[in-house]
């Protein structure tokens, strides 16, 4: 039996758990978020991602009921929520602070908000019970928040956000207290816990590869505005921008003009004196168009010989030489004075450097490696 692929995006019965339609919201002169229509599905780990004051957190804010939208509506389940109170809402928020009482224990901690809505004493035990054991926390229930680890106090206000079982959990730069290793243990436990519990995560956050590792889509945003809206290998393979190429992963972008040359196929004008680049791209351009070729370096391969059957070969000199353990990459600088990075994993456990700084080599790559962006 093979497994059902989750993507309710395409299909066009799936009804959004969550639906912004034209919304506007303005503070004073400010447009922090610009006309923006999205749709969030059930059980869906969506992230908002993008640089400082682009708009993510003022969108977070209006879902959990802290801002209301300037213009357009904001649907949950169908229901206009802007008349509802936060309070009221079937939504909870995460913040980067947690904002745990100190002086509770770990599980009056998570028990805090079930008592405030005056569940039964032993419902609230079963309840309290059950998120100590999906956050792994049962031996530290009886401690208060600074008897732990900030991992483990982390997992204590997400607990709590679930205890009360909302439709949709918001998280604000959830995991930015942590140190990276942790970071990313956590990362796998939020999926974790996403997935058992089936709730609906929205996560706000400026790094990338934390957007690219838990989530099922990612929305990139500048300037209150969705650029993108995409699966993460689609948004790294097929960036439908230079904005959005370039602000995840890292890139190589190469100016130039381009000349259809057949189905999907151009020759790419980059340098006077130099032959064009072979580019197989999806995008459609126009004869003469100026555009930009992205590609990664770990699809542009380096070799001391000019390749027989390369699509595209260029010469340069090492300028430089970043050795990250798992991989190389090399910094080459071309005739045109643009640099290009080349990325080579080290499979070796002693990395025989074939290259070294100033010596002369060739970058090639496929005509499919890299996409041809517009703008």
């Amino acid at each position: 039996m093979t497994a059902s692929v989750f993507e309710p995006w395409n299909d066009p019965e799936a009804k959004p758990l969550i639906h912004f339609q034209n919304v506007t919201k303005r503070f004073g002169e400010f447009t922090a978020i610009d006309n923006l229509t999205i749709d969030i599905y059930e059980r869906e780990f969506y992230a908002l991602l993008g640089p400082s004051g682009c708009g993510k957190t003022t969108l977070m804010r209006m879902l959990a009921g802290f801002e209301t939208p300037t213009e357009g509506k904001i649907f949950l389940a169908g229901q206009d929520i802007a008349p509802v109170p936060p309070n009221k809402r079937a939504v909870n928020m995460m913040f980067q602070s947690y904002a745990l009482f100190p002086h509770l224990s770990i599980w009056e901690n998570i028990a805090f908000g079930l008592k405030r809505e005056g569940m039964a004493k032993a419902d609230i035990q079963q309840r309290v019970e059950e998120m100590l054991r999906l956050t792994r926390l049962e031996k530290f229930a009886r401690r208060k928040p600074h008897q732990i680890s900030g991992g483990q106090r982390q997992r204590v206000a997400l607990a709590r956000s679930l205890a009360k079982a909302p439709k949709l959990l918001l998280l604000d730069e959830p995991l930015g207290a942590l140190d990276k290793k942790l970071r990313q243990d956590t990362q796998f436990e939020l999926m974790d816990i996403q997935e058992k519990t089936g709730t609906t995560f929205v996560i706000v956050t400026h790094d990338q590869e934390e957007a690219m590792t838990v989530a099922s889509r990612v929305a990139v945003m500048d300037h209150g505005k969705i650029i993108q809206v995409a699966t993460p290998d689609r948004i790294y393979e097929t960036p439908n921008s230079v904005y959005v190429a370039d602000f995840i992963g890292d890139v190589n972008l190469i100016e130039g003009t381009a000349r259809p040359t057949g189905s999907d196929t151009y020759a790419m004008s980059w340098h006077e004196g130099l032959p064009p680049l072979k580019v197989q791209s999806p995008n459609s351009l126009s004869d003469g168009q100026k555009c930009h070729l992205a590609i990664r370096p770990e699809k542009v391969a380096i070799n001391a010989e000019k390749p027989a059957d390369a699509d595209n070969a260029v010469q340069g000199r090492i300028l430089d030489i970043a050795y990250l353990g798992n991989i190389s990459t090399y910094h080459v600088e071309l005739p045109t004075g643009a640099v290009i990075k080349a990325q080579t994993a080290n499979t070796r456990r002693i990395a025989r450097r074939a290259f070294t700084w100033e010596d002369t080599v060739w970058l090639s790559w496929t005509a499919t490696a890299g996409v041809l962006l517009a703008e």
